[in-house]
């Protein structure tokens, strides 16, 4: 009996000097969730592409974004709906109900509610394949019964809310609000490698106003500051994906001092941003500023067309040739050069020439037949609309190549090479992978200090078995004012700079990561 006291004291005296080190992660007052990385691989990439193809979903909603188009409220818009999971690399695990089950989600900061398959999806093949929520296994479920649904780009995942305790690392957020998806449509989701997505936007792009995981970690208490951060582990070679925490920031994660700008509009974590340069050269378009927005769940850069396809001229990428764009400028770009150097308001030439009409805010498109119309043999919103942008951004262009004193033969060569560069809608950009070390830095301007992205940075390497393909991190997304024009920043950003979502300052920081 002696013995075997001793043994039970000596036991607890090993417990009690070893009980600081256990617990040390949690002493800082931080919750670090570790994140898993995967390599992109072009399976996933085709999938993606099928899914899009399979229906018009993803092209209806671009037609609404576009710069140009009878659009009615702007505010209506809304960029979930073009979101594309496909190429997302980082994922994280939660718990929901009690005994946790398990799931593998996209910690989003483009969106704002948590959603997993459920039990009760029945007819969505994708179900099948990843883990489903069971309320009958949780003695904390709740039954809410609320219908919900959310459009993405590539497909809409729909079902009923539910209510339930989410563990999040060490946190158990009491009594969230939640999707049980009982409908997942098209391949996307068939191939994902993750279970569901969990929201860290604001309420105001909340499905349902359902109060987001984030809201309630604060709300109940469970986290020392109003603030969550990421770090992504942008080393290919290394397994670690990165860190997101809860409650502040480690200071192990990022160097030197972050650079903080407002938000601007709750919603999305959106902020203002300047100019875009190449190699240190203004593109033109965002020099009087640009909105946007820090966005964990994208995994490009995506921007207005026009500048997109700068930059694809700049580092050589083959996007899709556009005959409209093409079409303006054999037609009329003397005509625009012209009234650029008349000093003709730049934002009503396109209305001038007869492609768009001005409302005093921005081009929209006249139901007119286009050069391609008649070629093609059809008339269409959609052209015309092409059309319209084409034009405006071919201004915008032509402007920025007159303040560089280039001749007018030069500019229309320039105009006419940026014309072969342009990308399709959310559509990728091959490059050349052996000519990385030719290609130009590209900067954005944030909170008045420049984010340098070297071409290592911004260019991806696609698994394709031995063979490593190159894509361009740069994707195309035209959403209109008041909103826009805005860019996306995504993993190939925040990748590079250690990103602060301040909720309780409502502002955004950007270091270098380290």
């Amino acid at each position: 009996m002696g013995t075997g006291l001793k043994s039970l004291s000596a036991t607890l005296f090993l417990f009690l000097l070893l009980l600081p080190l256990v617990f040390s992660a949690s002493n800082d007052g931080l919750f670090r969730i570790g994140l898993k990385k995967r390599k992109l691989e072009q399976n996933n990439r085709v999938a993606s592409q099928i899914d899009t193809k399979e229906g018009e979903a993803l092209r209806a909603t671009l037609r609404k974004y576009r710069l140009s188009g009878n659009l009615g409220d702007p505010e209506d818009t809304d960029i979930i709906a073009l979101k594309n999971y496909m190429d997302a690399q980082y994922f994280g695990e939660i718990g929901i109900g009690s005994p946790p089950q398990k799931f593998t989600v996209i910690f989003d900061t483009g969106s704002s509610n948590l959603w997993v398959p459920s039990s009760k999806c029945y007819f969505s093949v994708a179900c099948y394949f990843h883990s489903k929520y069971k309320s009958r296994s949780s003695s904390t479920y709740k039954k809410n019964g609320k219908s919900a649904a959310i459009q993405y780009g590539t497909g809409a995942i729909s079902g009923f809310f539910s209510e339930d305790n989410v563990k999040v690392g060490e946190l158990v957020v009491k009594d969230q609000e939640f999707i049980e998806a009982t409908k997942e449509p098209g391949i996307t989701f068939l191939v994902a490698k993750f279970d569901g997505i969990l929201g860290l936007g604001f309420q105001e792009i909340s499905v349902g106003n359902a109060v987001p995981v984030w809201y309630n970690m604060v709300n109940q208490g469970l986290v020392k500051e109003p603030v969550f951060s990421f770090w992504f582990n942008r080393n290919a070679d290394e397994e670690e994906g990165g860190e997101l925490v809860f409650g502040g920031v480690d200071p192990n994660h990022y160097k030197g001092e972050h650079t903080y700008v407002p938000v601007t509009q709750k919603g999305y974590w959106q902020f203002d941003m300047g100019d875009v340069l190449i190699d240190g050269k203004s593109t033109g378009f965002c020099a009087g500023g640009c909105a946007a927005i820090a966005d964990s769940g994208t995994s490009l850069l995506a921007g207005p067309t026009t500048i997109i396809t700068e930059l694809n001229h700049a580092i050589g990428a083959s996007g899709v040739v556009s005959e409209e764009c093409k079409a303006i400028v054999a037609q009329y770009g003397e005509t625009i050069i012209n009234s650029i150097l008349a000093k003709d308001q730049p934002e009503k030439i396109c209305s001038q020439i007869g492609l768009c009409t001005f409302d005093g805010t921005r081009g929209v498109s006249m139901g007119i037949k286009s050069i391609v119309d008649e070629n093609v043999g059809k008339a269409s919103g959609g052209v015309s609309d092409a059309m319209c942008s084409a034009c405006e951004m071919t201004v915008v262009w032509m402007q920025n190549q007159l303040k560089q004193n280039q001749t007018q033969q030069q500019i229309l060569n320039y105009v006419n090479q940026l014309c072969e560069r342009l990308p399709s809608p959310m559509g990728e950009s091959a490059v050349d992978c052996d000519s990385l070390s030719t290609l130009p830095n590209v900067s954005f301007t944030i909170g008045g200090k420049t984010f340098e992205l070297i071409p290592e940075q911004y260019v991806l390497k696609v698994a394709q078995g031995d063979v490593a393909q190159c894509i361009s991190g740069f994707t195309a997304l035209d959403v209109p004012p008041p909103r826009g024009p805005l860019w996306i920043l995504g993993d190939v950003f925040m990748g590079q700079y250690h990103t602060v979502f301040d909720y309780g300052n409502l502002r955004i920081g950007f270091a270098e990561a380290a």
